[in-house]
């Protein structure tokens, strides 16, 4: 069984994902991003073997995360499944779907495999890296970086299977209750990357939605961008993606 990280895992479909890799006989560590909502946690998936905590809109809150999981020991599978929606406003729009998958990516052990949350509105997103950390950012805008990051981390580490995924629209907090899929639809591709034996699930580079491989927006597979992105993201940073 492996062990899995799940990020954004105090409710909805981070919370769902973990609740069913425990199901499954996973060691799961979940995390929240205060004390309380980690009590919370740990209260709806009493099987987690623990509750991490850190403030993915604060750089300081993301690298004390990241300090904490390295110290309970490296993961089989991290999921990348913290973000927030548009609603948030463009900082934190930056600070949570953007810069927090990839400072925890740089500063954690390198695991087996990596699952980062794109959306089917990535195709939307403007692929400029001009004025990164000060852009007026949009959701289609983040996650067009999470699924270029997937796959720019897929070239980088070449012994980490590295993949993007469209949970698709699911009824979350975030997605609504007129969202037209279920828990289990959207949290079964990330769990079949992070943990599947099938040889379809172990593949690097590629982007998913149903556990079926999509193509991505052209940007997502333009070797340049996703070069440009490591460097204007360790650039913010001040943290290099190891080679």
């Amino acid at each position: 069984m492996a062990r899995v990280l799940v990020t954004g895992s105090a409710d909805g479909l981070g919370l769902a994902v973990g609740t069913r890799l425990i199901d499954q006989g996973h060691e799961v560590v979940l995390h929240a991003r205060s004390d309380a909502r980690a009590d919370s946690t740990r209260h709806a998936a009493p099987g987690a073997a623990a509750v991490l905590v850190g403030d993915l809109s604060s750089e300081d809150g993301t690298r004390a995360l990241a300090e904490a999981a390295n110290a309970s020991g490296r993961f089989d599978a991290v999921i990348h499944n913290a973000g927030v929606g548009g609603s948030a406003g463009a900082a934190t729009l930056y600070a949570v779907n953007v810069v927090a998958p990839y400072l925890l990516t740089a500063l954690m052990t390198k695991p087996d495999r990596l699952v980062y949350l794109s959306s089917g509105m990535h195709r939307s997103g403007r692929p400029e890296l001009a004025d990164f950390a000060t852009r007026a950012w949009s959701y289609g805008d983040t996650k067009l970086v999470d699924a270029a990051l997937a796959a720019a981390v897929a070239r980088r580490w070449a012994d980490v299977r590295s993949n993007g995924v469209d949970p698709g629209w699911i009824k979350t907090r975030m997605g609504g209750a007129g969202a037209p899929g279920s828990l289990d639809q959207g949290s079964a591709t990330q769990i079949w990357l992070a943990t599947g034996d099938d040889p379809a699930a172990l593949v690097s580079g590629r982007y998913f939605k149903d556990r079926r491989e999509e193509r991505p927006a052209a940007a997502v597979l333009d070797e340049g961008y996703q070069d440009g992105l490591l460097a204007v993201l360790a650039r913010v940073t001040g943290t290099d993606l190891p080679s």
